[in-house]
């Protein structure tokens, strides 16, 4: 396909524009909940069912991995991540910044005062969701291909991740690999959760994929929202983490919370920004999924409007441009086999 096809009409775009709104439209509607316990957020909120303005970090975040795979040709590396965070960030505002995660802060400050090359600067950093919630990108430039989209999270991930939190990596690893699956014109909830586990490092993730397990049984258990969260808090320190963002929380939450709500993206979000702890995160993380799955057309109109108009980052054009690069990315591997086939 020629890149000055208008690629608006196609499944792809679709499914490329739904990713990225759902995760916005998720984040902006957990933000205010975020740190809450569910107790808290009944109280004081009651049901939260819709959204005002842009996201968090999260989408920030997500904005620059986009560019820097843009760019690319969707073959971003941790280097060219670090360098499109040194080159955008004085762009951040004030207040956004100041909600940027400590391994965040931390990994740009030893890029850019330390002067300390990408591959050093995660050493030290405390656990965090901090790539997975902004690697969906990685998920539509390597549309159904979720081996090829868990590899380079893998990468991109050890910006802020390595070692001995390297479970943050698996998280990474599995939300870009839940996304490219829900790419495949024939995923399900079901194919998309197989392929997210699938992409965990089987030794190595093994705890990562043991929280998985244990979260979705649960979601099976119990098959209604509420009495699912209660008996999820009711786990307390065996499974909530002392910090709420750490991806062995996350990653479980999300994939348990997107089973039960069957990849509905309204359900998805709300049962997420009700839950509470990081509530804008696990809802950016489902809705980018459940976007993806069902495109955009599945989003409501009136949700999508609002996002669109409230985003910091023009999204059509964003996900118009991922879908051209994720087109052109597989067209190269495609030749690279032709090549190889002619070897035999």
């Amino acid at each position: 396909m020629s890149e000055c096809t208008d690629l608006r009409g196609t499944t792809l775009y679709d499914k490329a524009l739904g990713c990225l709104l759902g995760g916005l439209i998720g984040d902006a509607m957990g933000t205010p909940t975020e740190g809450r316990d569910y107790a808290y957020i009944e109280q004081h909120y009651g049901w939260v069912d819709d959204f005002e303005g842009s996201g968090t970090d999260d989408t920030v975040m997500k904005d620059f991995l986009a560019q820097a795979l843009i760019s690319t040709g969707g073959y971003a590396t941790l280097d060219d991540w670090a360098a499109t965070w040194l080159a955008h960030w004085d762009d951040v505002g004030d207040l956004k910044r100041m909600k940027f995660f400590i391994s965040v802060v931390h990994t740009i400050q030893k890029l850019g005062v330390g002067r300390v090359v990408p591959r050093m600067a995660a050493l030290g950093n405390m656990p965090s969701s901090s790539s997975a919630m902004c690697i969906s990108p990685v998920g539509i430039v390597n549309a159904c291909n979720p081996r090829q989209a868990a590899q380079q999270a893998y990468n991109l991930a050890a910006l802020i991740h390595i070692h001995d939190v390297g479970f943050c990596q698996d998280g990474a690893a599995c939300m870009a690999a839940a996304v490219a699956a829900a790419f495949d014109p024939a995923a399900t909830v079901e194919s998309v959760l197989e392929a997210a586990t699938q992409a965990i490092l089987p030794l190595s993730g093994r705890e990562m994929l043991d929280r998985i397990a244990q979260i979705r049984e649960m979601a099976q258990q119990y098959g209604e929202y509420r009495a699912f969260r209660a008996a999820v808090y009711a786990l307390g320190d065996a499974f909530m983490c002392r910090i709420l963002c750490d991806s062995r929380e996350t990653i479980p939450l999300v994939l348990g919370l997107f089973q039960l709500a069957q990849g509905d993206l309204e359900r998805c979000v709300t049962y997420c920004a009700n839950f509470g702890r990081d509530a804008d995160t696990i809802a950016s993380m489902t809705g980018a999924i459940a976007g993806a799955l069902h495109g955009v057309q599945a989003i409501r109109a009136d949700w999508v409007r609002k996002a669109k108009a409230q985003a910091n980052t023009e999204q059509e054009s964003m996900a118009l441009e991922l879908a051209r690069v994720a087109l052109s990315k597989a067209e190269r591997e495609r030749q690279a086999q032709e090549r190889l086939a002619g070897l035999a």
